[in-house]
């Protein structure tokens, strides 16, 4: 059994604090550095989350090789593709326009941004907004579209977990190749004077 494996709250409390420790040290509690990913200048924050995900699906998969972990230890919500395309179109605007997701903005909170105390509120205010005018109506819209066969990838396609996880570890590359360029291309060429400055200041150092 792994530490804290049925702790409860106090599990998701420990785990809170240390993704929210990861986050700030990457420098995502700043509004700018996420808005700059939309803008396709900034590849930090799409490089190391789906590198988180890229890592945990290869230790899920090898503590289920190792008998380590039982195959339906692991929550997978149902898929429900309209939910997840409606609730990921919004979380998306919210995330261009404020700079901030529900994550980031509660380490932008604690790391003294006020702009991510009023994200915060909003986000509360809308989730009870959602909250009160949730109903049939809206059950059934965001119910459409559910993937019956089953809630991963190997499961409603029939996929093998090893060709899963070759496709996920290649597209782990291609997003860091195109994250590069694209960095590349948004920094411009270096002028002469950008060098000369660059030089300096690692004389200085």
């Amino acid at each position: 059994m792994f530490p804290l494996n049925d702790a409860g709250v106090i599990s998701g409390l420990v785990c809170g604090v240390l993704f929210g420790f990861v986050l700030e040290n990457a420098g995502f509690g700043s509004p700018a550095k996420l808005t700059a990913q939309f803008q396709l200048r900034d590849w930090s924050v799409f490089k190391v989350m789906f590198t988180a995900i890229v890592v945990a699906a290869f230790g899920l998969y090898g503590l289920k090789f190792a008998g380590l972990l039982q195959s339906d230890a692991v929550f997978v919500p149902t898929s429900l593709l309209m939910a997840s395309a409606v609730g990921g179109a919004l979380v998306g605007a919210g995330f261009a326009v404020g700079g901030y997701c529900p994550g980031t903005s509660v380490v932008g909170l604690f790391s003294g941004r006020l702009d991510a105390l009023v994200f915060l509120i909003g986000l509360l205010l809308g989730t009870v907004v959602f909250a009160g005018l949730y109903g049939p109506a809206v059950e059934a819209v965001m119910g459409m579209w559910e993937l019956d066969s089953g809630d991963t990838m190997t499961d409603a396609f029939g996929i093998p977990e090893l060709a899963m996880l070759a496709i996920l570890a290649a597209a782990l590359v291609a997003v860091f190749y195109a994250g590069s360029w694209f960095e590349r291309r948004s920094a411009g060429p270096v002028t002469a004077e950008q060098a000369v400055n660059g030089a300096a200041r690692t004389v200085d150092q």
